[in-house]
């Protein structure tokens, strides 16, 4: 049986029903803040120790193609830093560009609440946010969530008020749009591209980020354009 549920399609439209975790934002920023406000904590969504010499702390949106680029960019990043790196991913919607976006970031706190935060996570990235059709229940579905129970706490907005915090959050981190990234509580500045983000967080964790870094591209490369992409 197809299971319905909320869908979003990355175009602009007009948002007719106000949502509960939507507040006008009262929070001071500060755009010339490099720093992270909180640092990571149990609390937030991490792959690897916590012991890690990196800690990379990304702000995203599910419901964004940008985001969903750089996840890509991250996953690769992970398989060339492996228990170097801990990565922690906080969600930062946009509903002002992307309708569904909070409601994307509930589904992913709802799926948390299951133990499955990471399978819904790379579920959402990985049906391209914005292209039509894609259904939030079908990403519960292949995150191997209890439906009944997701429903009832995407219905009620249970997660609202802890994605309303976190994206305060990063507001007072100087985030404006995402995605955004620390690399060990300091702002990122410059662009989300693999070389750039590698060698970035590589020069974090004192790693070479010379011949090793480009070793590991080369061979991206020759993956990838094996693959015909």
């Amino acid at each position: 049986m197809r299971v319905h549920g909320p869908r979003w399609t990355g175009q602009r439209t007009p948002d007719s029903k106000a949502h509960p975790s939507r507040k006008v934002n009262t929070v001071k920023t500060d755009r010339q803040a490099l720093r992270l406000a909180g640092k990571a904590s149990p609390r937030d969504h991490s792959r690897g120790s916590p012991l890690a010499k990196t800690t990379l702390v990304a702000y995203g949106d599910f419901a964004s193609p940008a985001c969903s680029q750089t996840y890509r960019t991250v996953k690769k990043i992970q398989e060339k830093m492996g228990p170097t790196l801990r990565y922690v991913y906080r969600s930062f919607p946009q509903p002002e560009q992307f309708p569904h976006s909070e409601q994307a970031a509930e589904a992913a706190e709802c799926a948390s609440s299951q133990g499955k935060f990471w399978e819904m996570h790379d579920s959402m990235f990985e049906s391209e946010p914005g292209s039509r059709g894609i259904s939030l229940s079908r990403c519960a579905e292949e995150a191997g969530l209890d439906l009944l129970r997701f429903r009832r706490e995407m219905q009620a907005h249970v997660h609202a008020e802890r994605i309303q915090s976190v994206r305060q959050g990063g507001v007072r981190s100087g985030v404006g749009a995402a995605p955004a990234f620390f690399i060990n509580s300091v702002r990122h500045e410059s662009s989300f591209g693999l070389a750039t983000l590698l060698a970035a967080v590589q020069a974090s964790s004192g790693g070479e980020s010379g011949r090793v870094e480009n070793d590991f591209l080369a061979n991206h490369k020759s993956r990838t354009k094996r693959r015909g992409v």
